[in-house]
C-alpha cells in the first residue's frame, strides 16, 4: 500500500452482528457514491481526488484501488454472505468479511467467548495501515448475541491495546431484548465508549413505515 501523509487522520469501522453488518452494506454503498468510487474500488474515470477525506476513510492501494478501512464480523455466515455476493463485493478484501459456523442464537455469552482472537488481530493489521489512526467506529445492536456480547468482548480489547483512541458507536436499541441490553451497557459499552450513538428500532421500524 502507498505510504499516507504524516497528517492524515484515520478511522476505522468494525460492523458487528446482523444489523451491523447490513448497516455497513448500506454505508459504504453511499460512501463509494459520495466519493466517486466505483464497485470495484477504482474511482470513476475523470474524476480527481480533490482532497485527502477519501483517504480517512479508504487505503490506496499501488494499483489505484481504494479499499475501505472496515472489518466485517458475524458468528454466522449469512448476512455477511450477501456482501460476498452483492454489488460491492470487489471492494473489500476477503480477511475483512469474518465469519463463524453458527450464529449467537441471542446468547450473550456466546457472542462474547468467540472468534475475539481473529477479529483482534484484523484490526491491528488496519492498524498498521494507518499513518495516524483517530479511532474507531463501530455498528451494531445491543439485541443480538453478536451484537451484544461480542461488542463487549471487543470494547474491552480495544480499550487495552488502543486506550487513547476515539471509540464512537452507532448502535440499535432492541424493544423486546431488554436482558442482552443490559449486560451490553453495563458491562462495557458505559465504560470504554466515548460516545454512542443510540436508536431505538421499534421507532426506525414506525417511522420506515409511514414513510412507505
Amino acid at each position: 500500500l502507498k505510504k499516507k501523509s504524516p497528517k492524515m487522520r484515520e478511522c476505522i469501522s468494525i460492523h458487528i452482528g446482523q444489523a451491523g453488518v447490513q448497516i455497513g452494506n448500506a454505508c459504504w454503498e453511499l460512501y463509494c457514491l459520495e466519493h466517486g468510487i466505483q464497485p470495484d474500488g477504482m474511482m470513476l474515470a475523470g474524476r480527481e481526488k480533490c482532497d485527502s477525506s477519501v483517504e480517512t476513510f479508504y487505503s490506496e492501494t499501488n494499483s489505484g484501488r481504494y479499499v475501505p478501512r472496515a472489518v466485517f464480523v458475524d458468528l454466522e455466515p449469512t448476512v455477511i454472505d450477501e456482501v460476498r455476493t452483492g454489488t460491492y463485493r470487489q471492494l473489500f478484501h476477503s480477511e475483512q468479511l469474518i465469519t463463524g459456523k453458527e450464529d449467537a442464537a441471542n446468547n450473550y455469552a456466546r457472542g462474547q467467548y468467540t472468534i475475539g482472537k481473529e477479529v483482534i488481530n484484523t484490526v491491528r493489521e488496519s492498524v498498521e495501515n494507518c499513518s495516524s489512526l483517530q479511532g474507531f467506529f463501530l455498528f451494531h445492536s445491543f439485541g443480538g448475541g453478536t451484537g451484544a456480547g461480542f461488542t463487549s468482548l471487543l470494547m474491552d480489547k480495544l480499550s487495552s491495546e488502543y486506550g487513547k483512541k476515539a471509540k464512537v458507536q452507532a448502535s440499535i436499541y432492541p424493544a423486546p431484548q431488554p436482558f442482552n441490553a443490559i449486560l451490553c451497557t453495563h458491562a462495557h459499552i458505559a465504560t470504554h465508549a466515548d460516545v454512542t450513538f443510540i436508536v431505538d428500532n421499534e421507532a426506525i421500524s414506525t417511522t420506515s413505515a409511514g414513510e412507505i
